[in-house]
């Protein structure tokens, strides 16, 4: 019971059912991917029937249910792919998530370079046409054509398929993410290739809508069904692509901004200081608390310390310390875009800045660079 629990707040905690972990990334089957198989097992079904004429209606729904588990391992593997460069390149992956629409791998920073951007987005792609080049293979091989021939040959296309759509030059596609990585390549600047690829998107989503009313007008067998697919996959793409541009434009760095604005001076006080006089000490500075054997207790916390003071001004400053997490220390040299990606993917308030020897030189905020980024773009 206990166990069964434990499985159950883990999957309310990921947004669906936690399967298993795969070099320490969880995967996880949002309800959404339920629906998906639903509807590709019942229209598969039909064509079953209509492939292999003498089958059992009960037999073509467990075949067609049988693809619609092998499309979803497809697509399994083929976002292991991109978490597994991803990992290979030092970029953690947050999860793997599979939903309605297919799979997306959550990697928690972004790549510091268009390479490693590029080959994290090429993984998932390679995986599909290997697979499909494996099924492919099979299908040609002297089988009868059997039930089983016939969903070798359908998962074969069914990763073809996945290959080529995904390198589509669109945000949020995996061939947007090339594209992008060739733009940034070319021009020096990540946000020159985002709004590139997602011009890409834009025009993805156009192409499919137009392709799926070509039908409808055509009046082709699977209009409906073409049309319900490509307005569900347009918006996917659309939506997409606009998240993308949102998160280009939170990372940015204007180019004017010098992040030496932004930093306070750092003092260092004892850790067993009054948490009062440490409080009037940190106006307009950053405070670095230190024990009496020279390590760092943490950064004093002004609200903590504010309401310490309030109820007991003697005690210790310590007692108002904000710890200083690894993630929370910055190089002063380090680039504007990159203390923005760690602003976001960290939840530390203060972030104590060193020069290249470890010293500390500074103490940068998390309300001071999100006032000068919204004053920039005001």
């Amino acid at each position: 019971m206990a166990a069964t629990t434990a499985w159950r707040q883990q999957a309310d905690r990921d947004g669906g059912l936690l399967l298993f972990r795969a070099a320490g990334v969880p995967v996880v089957l949002a309800p959404s991917w339920w629906l998906g198989s639903i509807v590709v097992t019942v229209f598969y079904t039909p064509l079953v029937s209509r492939l292999i004429p003498d089958i059992e209606p009960g037999a073509a729904m467990v075949l067609a249910g049988t693809f619609a588990v092998l499309l979803g391992l497809s697509v399994l593997a083929h976002e292991l792919g991109h978490c597994l460069v991803a990992l290979r390149l030092g970029l953690p992956v947050r999860r793997l998530r599979l939903f309605l629409l297919g799979g997306i791998s959550e990697v928690a920073r972004t790549p510091g370079r268009p390479g490693h951007e590029g080959l994290v987005a090429a993984a998932g792609p390679a995986v599909s046409v290997g697979l499909a080049a494996i099924f492919g293979l099979a299908a040609f091989a002297p089988l009868p054509y059997t039930a089983v021939w016939l969903l070798v040959a359908q998962t074969a296309v069914a990763n073809a398929a996945v290959a080529v759509f995904n390198l589509l030059p669109g945000l949020p596609l995996d061939g947007g993410r090339i594209l992008r990585a060739g733009v940034w390549a070319l021009s020096g600047r990540r946000s020159a290739g985002t709004r590139a690829a997602v011009v890409g998107g834009g025009a993805v989503a156009v192409v499919l809508m137009v392709w799926a009313l070509a039908g409808v007008l055509a009046g082709s067998e699977d209009r409906w069904l073409r049309l319900g697919v490509c307005a569900l996959t347009a918006w996917f793409v659309v939506a997409g692509a606009r998240g993308e541009l949102a998160a280009e434009q939170r990372r940015s760095w204007p180019v004017e901004l010098n992040l030496t604005e932004l930093v306070r001076p750092v003092l260092q006080l004892p850790a067993e200081s009054p948490v009062a006089d440490a409080l009037f000490a940190s106006a307009g500075r950053g405070v670095v608390l230190v024990r009496a054997d020279g390590v760092a207790a943490g950064l004093l916390d002004q609200p903590a310390a504010q309401r310490l003071a309030e109820a007991a001004p003697r005690s210790p400053a310590e007692q108002a310390a904000e710890p200083i997490l690894p993630e929370a220390v910055l190089l002063d040299s380090e680039p504007g875009e990159e203390v923005v990606e760690r602003v976001r993917a960290t939840t530390a308030r203060q972030f104590l800045v060193v020069d290249p020897d470890g010293r500390p030189c500074g103490v940068l905020r998390r309300e001071d660079v999100r006032a000068a980024l919204a004053a920039r773009r005001a």
